[in-house]
């Protein structure tokens, strides 16, 4: 009776052998055209090491391989044995911490394994017969992104078309019947041509995606499908490769323009072989659509560097121009505007109103700009222009005085007018390799000094402003004597269930009771709390009051009631966080599904490596975990896929913009479905009108923003909690 091996064996395994049989490529030499492929891999995702791994009955073929020097390992204890047992790309962050593989020879010895990346080479039978993979000797905690994975998949379905056309070509007997049959089952387009670049045989998706039916391509030249300007190069490339010349196309994966039936081009990823048959010249093309691909991308790109709401590139965008400037030092002028009065006109008016306001801004801005600079909105009501190859103050100045009389016009809202006003600070530099973060502080501290000079006015950096910055120090200090002295306090804006108005939580929101200036939000102080000492014992306080006064709330006749509470990046920095929220919810007495802890997309990729685990045995409790902000990041789905959330807090972005229209309502929409298929509840945050409220309650199971209540005091929110008449949650019924 045969050893069972000690690693996993596919169910299909008997049948996965046979099927890797049929393809007649073990112990054969290196080929050029998976070389490349492997080549590709290495470079895309710049590890030292990638192959084309085959898995025998008891060992691995490398088929192709860079940065390895054997073509042959044992397939005991490694990572191409787990990687054929699914369909999935596979993902091994960190070798070392993984239970399958730490004591695996290829992490304890040569290579010394760490990260590795395996995407499965599935044949048309539906049999994995190896992977593809990518490894290196450093770990990456991240992982792969989900479009990294999806490159890596899309690299071996290629590797699978080259050992299929390879199949075929080393059939002669049978070949064309064995092309076809592929072809016929492939999604891509299959073009079969001779040394002439006469079509021998076209598949179905070639149909669908070039516009001729086969008996009408077949016959053809390949010109048909290739627009003019691109003919003559086409052409000596087949020329050259009848040759035996070498050629770019032929074994690389490469972009290319094609032309449909109707005129129209588009882009393909193409891959072309080339071999002999009966002594003469065959070519075999297979061809992807990537059009929508390339349009994500782009999306993706844009929605990276350009502000959702005014269309304005973002911080990101700003920064890598500043860097690109100051690295060739290049002189550069920066105008940072802040508008004034944008806070009284959220407050009277609804953040909806607010959004209107910026969005005129920003027309405005690039009304007055032209083409002269980039407009950038940095977040909030701040904005900047940058201004490249020019370090003028006078233009600087002058610019900026004509941007502050645009926003100073009248804006019309509806029936009503509304005036804001706006300040500007000025920076210049020239010189080699200027710093940019140290030109936005010079700008910022000329926009607080002409902030403190009346509003409405514009300054232009210049050394005396430096001692400025000392005052900044006083926003830290005061914070402290504001932690001593019990002036911070914690605010809550209720959350409502939208199919019949009961009131089912509430989110925890501090606020400092300034002695001088008010009640003061957190955007006038939580950057520099969160990079203080007090970031713990603050975001500790705040769990264990919001926790002790849900309990109180649950007592009163709210049995079900549920606090979220936002976490500072800070408490993931102390390594405590799932026992410090153990010890609050036993002091308060609050059962731990009375608890959910919200988290960004930005606390998240700085913490990433140590959220995991602590979140994980949070959930494990019972506590919930939301994602605030969704579908403002550019990783939100990696990172909804990677962490144990129960529930998606749709952005107020697309939900209380009042023309946000078809666009918003999609990708609230989209949300809701990718909850559905998570299993997570969904709450929508920023409903501010009964038309919202009613429009959410169909994507949503609940909702919060100031049509069912503003962020009140604790004995304000009780007083609404007991009263009947109330606004809490009386109009969402």
């Amino acid at each position: 009776m045969a050893k069972r091996p000690s690693y996993p064996v596919p169910d299909n395994e008997a049948q996965r052998l046979l099927a890797l049989d049929q393809y007649n490529v073990l112990n054969t030499p290196p080929e050029p055209g998976l070389d490349t492929i492997v080549r590709h891999a290495q470079r895309i995702f710049g590890v030292p090491m990638a192959m084309v791994s085959l898995v025998a009955e008891h060992r691995q073929f490398l088929k192709a391989r860079l940065g390895i020097e054997a073509c042959e390992l044992p397939r005991e204890g490694s990572f191409c044995t787990y990687a054929i047992l699914g369909r999935a790309v596979m993902v091994v962050p960190d070798a070392a911490l993984d239970e399958r593989f730490r004591q695996s020879p290829f992490v304890t010895d040569e290579p010394k394994i760490r990260f590795y990346a395996g995407a499965p080479l599935v044949t048309p039978d539906g049999f994995v017969i190896g992977a593809l993979c990518i490894v290196d000797v450093l770990p990456r905690p991240g992982g792969l992104s989900e479009a990294e994975r999806q490159s890596l998949a899309d690299l071996a379905d290629l590797v699978m078309d080259k050992l299929q056309i390879r199949r075929l070509s080393t059939a002669e007997a049978d070949g064309r019947r064995r092309f076809d049959a592929v072809a016929g089952s492939s999604a891509d387009a299959i073009v079969f041509a001779n040394g002439d670049g006469q079509i021998l045989s076209w598949n179905n998706a070639a149909e669908g995606m070039f516009g001729y039916a086969a008996d009408e391509a077949i016959g053809q030249g390949l010109g048909i499908i290739i627009p003019p300007h691109y003919r003559p190069m086409h052409d000596a490339g087949l020329q050259r490769a009848a040759a035996g010349l070498p050629t770019k196309l032929v074994g690389s994966l490469v972009t290319v323009p094609a032309l449909r039936r109707d005129g129209t081009e588009f882009p393909i990823e193409l891959s072309l072989s080339h071999w002999t048959e009966g002594g003469e010249h065959r070519f075999g093309a297979i061809a992807r659509d990537i059009t929508e691909r390339l349009k994500t991308e782009a999306r993706l790109k844009r929605g990276a560097e350009y502000d959702a709401l005014t269309d304005l590139a973002n911080r990101t965008l700003l920064r890598d121009r500043l860097a690109a400037s100051g690295g060739s030092g290049r002189p550069a002028s920066l105008i940072l505007l802040d508008l004034d009065g944008f806070k009284d006109v959220n407050d009277s008016l609804g953040h909806a109103a607010g959004d209107e306001v910026l969005k005129t801004v920003a027309d405005r801005l690039r009304e007055v700009l032209g083409d002269v600079g980039l407009a950038c909105r940095l977040g909030g009501d701040e904005f900047v222009i940058v201004l490249e190859d020019t370090a003028d103050p006078l233009s600087a100045v002058g610019l900026a005085d004509r941007l502050i009389k645009a926003i100073e016009r009248p804006m019309e809202l509806g029936e009503q007018s509304i005036y804001i006003g706006a300040s500007a600070g000025v920076s210049l530099v020239s010189g080699e390799g200027w710093d940019a973060d140290l030109l936005l502080e010079q700008a910022d501290l000329a926009l607080y000094k002409a902030k403190a000079d009346g509003k409405g006015r514009v300054r232009l950096f210049t050394q005396e402003l430096r001692p400025v910055a000392q005052t900044r120090v006083s926003v830290s200090s005061g914070i402290r004597q504001a932690w001593e002295k019990g002036e911070l306090e914690l605010y809550y804006q209720p959350q409502i269930r939208l199919t019949d108005g009961a009131v089912v939580g509430g989110e925890a929101l501090i606020r400092w009771n300034h002695p001088e200036r008010g009640v003061l939000t957190p955007a006038a102080f939580l950057s520099t709390l969160e990079n203080s000492l007090l970031a713990v014992p603050v975001s500790e306080w705040i769990l264990w009051t919001a926790c002790r006064q849900a309990a109180a709330w649950r007592a009163i006749g709210f049995p079900d009631f549920r606090i979220g509470v936002n976490l500072f990046a800070a408490q993931f920095r102390s390594e405590d966080l799932p026992s410090v929220v153990d010890r609050a919810l036993s002091e308060a007495k609050l059962p731990a599904c009375g608890l959910e802890l919200e988290i960004t997309e930005n606390t998240i990729l700085r913490n990433e490596f140590r959220i995991h685990s602590a979140l994980r045995e949070l959930r494990a409790v019972g506590v919930g975990i939301a994602f605030d902000d969704f579908g403002t990041g550019f990783a939100s789905l990696t990172m909804l896929k990677d962490f144990p959330v129960t529930r998606l807090k749709i952005d107020r972005s697309f939900v209380s913009s009042p023309d946000g229209g078809d666009r918003n309502l999609v990708i609230v929409d989209a949300i809701s479905n990718l909850a559905r298929g998570f299993e997570l509840e969904v709450i929508a945050e920023g409903i501010e009108t009964p038309t919202q409220a009613e429009l959410m309650r169909s994507y949503c199971q609940e909702g919060q923003g100031y049509f069912f209540g503003k962020p009140m005091t604790a004995s304000a929110f009780k007083e609404a909690l007991a009263n009947p008449d109330s606004k809490i949650g009386r109009e969402a019924a």
